[in-house]
């Protein structure tokens, strides 16, 4: 064993890894995104959400902000399409489905809203999220109260793959958060029937 071996306690090998790393430049520390470990689908929406905003208007946004029906910071608010059962309504204003995803547009302008939401929703569906949540605040608080959850409600009705939402329980916000319910995509319908068959034998 030589003489530097013996002051330092190392072995052979390790006397031999340290001579061949000895010059190399360790990698500066790069700033990382740490991913909830039990929401890892969300940290992955907010993120390609932040990035479309980031980008400008989305392509394809047909939300409009000119006009939206008034509702008072603390109105109860629902809608339903014609065919979704009445239980799964029922389970969905009561808060039965935990949010898969959830986007806050708390202190957002109605136009930053708008890009927000559509990047949001649209995400969703690719992901095949089906109850996700919005929180669009009551603004009582501000000098037209109301008015970014008025242009929330009317815009999720606008989207045709919205198939429900309902005011929040109180601990998921009240009337300041939405509940939204969305369609199945042709992919998840796909997916859905593959399996179906597979069990089937057929």
């Amino acid at each position: 064993m030589g003489a530097n071996q013996r002051g330092t306690g190392m072995s052979d090998k390790e006397t031999q890894f340290a001579d061949e790393m000895g010059d190399v430049t360790p990698l500066k520390p790069r700033d990382k995104v740490m991913l909830a470990p039990d929401r890892p689908a969300q940290s992955g929406l907010e993120q390609r959400r932040r990035a479309a905003v980031a980008e400008g208007p989305v392509q394809g946004n047909f939300l409009s902000t000119e006009y939206a029906p008034e509702l008072g910071p603390h109105d109860i608010i629902s809608f339903v399409r014609p065919g979704v059962q009445h239980g799964v309504f029922g389970k969905l204003r009561r808060g039965r489905y935990e949010p898969e995803a959830t986007l806050d547009l708390h202190r957002r302008s109605v136009e930053q809203a708008r890009s927000e939401l559509w990047a949001f929703l649209q995400d969703c569906m690719e992901c095949q999220l089906r109850a996700v949540m919005v929180l669009h605040g009551k603004g009582d608080r501000s000098p037209r109260a109301g008015v970014l959850k008025s242009f929330v409600a009317h815009w999720l009705r606008d989207i045709p793959e919205v198939l429900a939402y309902h005011s929040a329980q109180p601990y998921h916000g009240g009337a300041g958060a939405l509940y939204v319910m969305l369609k199945k995509t042709d992919k998840a319908s796909a997916a859905n029937r593959e399996r179906f068959l597979h069990k089937q034998g057929v």
